[in-house]
């Protein structure tokens, strides 16, 4: 099930699947598992040639077993609008998982879930290392990454020489027009391909075929991406 821990089952399935020469995404859609699940698994145990389900399973338990349990995070303050901490916990993991899925390394995911579940959206360095309890240098690490990625931005504290972290209404806005920038690219790339292989080849109408999709989606990206910030446009002038 998605969500749920490998079992002794899923990794023979996987070593099946990777006997048959198939490719991470297949396995996984076989398995109703994320792509990024396999690829974890089979790295993190002997790699594609050297994975052995039996072994992996064993060594899993093994992780397992010397894993400290985490310390619980304190709960997060509801800005006095009465709601469920434990709901409220629920729902961080489950944004945090998300998008360690769709491939934001953990940490990473959890710093972004932290700002998104706090209604000021805004927090230090100091309130970071606390909700999430690790480590300064851990906190460094990930808002660098974040911010290169153009997810959060950074700014002085008013009145102090602190800096906080911010997410604001574009920081999804801010992420798909670096997709968009790289559908481009690869349908640029793809048509150039296409001419050079020929095509009428079977290789060239392979990148012709997937040069007409990527400029698909990108011409759909573009314009939902236009209504959203004329959406934002009308909010604050209302505001």
């Amino acid at each position: 099930m998605p969500g749920s821990r490998l079992s002794d089952e899923d990794r023979q399935r996987i070593a099946a699947g990777l006997a048959e020469g198939l490719g991470y995404a297949e396995i996984g859609r076989r398995l109703r598992r994320p792509a990024s699940t396999v690829m974890r698994e089979v790295t993190r145990n002997g790699g594609p040639d050297d994975y052995r389900a039996a072994q992996a399973h064993n060594a899993t338990r093994e992780r397992a077993r010397r894993h400290k349990p985490a310390r619980p995070a304190p709960p997060i303050p509801d800005s006095g609008y009465g709601r469920d901490p434990e709901q409220v916990r629920q729902i961080t993991e489950s944004f945090t998982e998300l998008l360690v899925q769709q491939g934001v390394p953990r940490m990473e995911a959890r710093v972004l879930a932290c700002l998104h579940i706090t209604d000021s959206g805004a927090l230090t360095a100091a309130e970071l290392v606390e909700r999430l309890r690790v480590s300064p240098a851990s906190i460094s690490h990930a808002v660098g990454f974040l911010e290169r990625q153009g997810m959060l931005r950074r700014e002085l504290v008013p009145g102090g020489r602190r800096e906080r972290y911010i997410i604001d209404d574009e920081v999804w806005l801010r992420a798909l027009q670096a997709n968009l920038q790289m559908n481009k690219a690869l349908a640029a790339t793809s048509q150039r391909a296409a001419e050079i292989l020929g095509a009428a080849t079977p290789a060239g109408a392979r990148f012709e075929s997937s040069a007409e999709l990527l400029l698909l989606t990108s011409e759909a990206l573009g314009q939902a991406m236009e209504q959203w910030r004329q959406t934002l446009a009308a909010r604050n002038a209302t505001g």
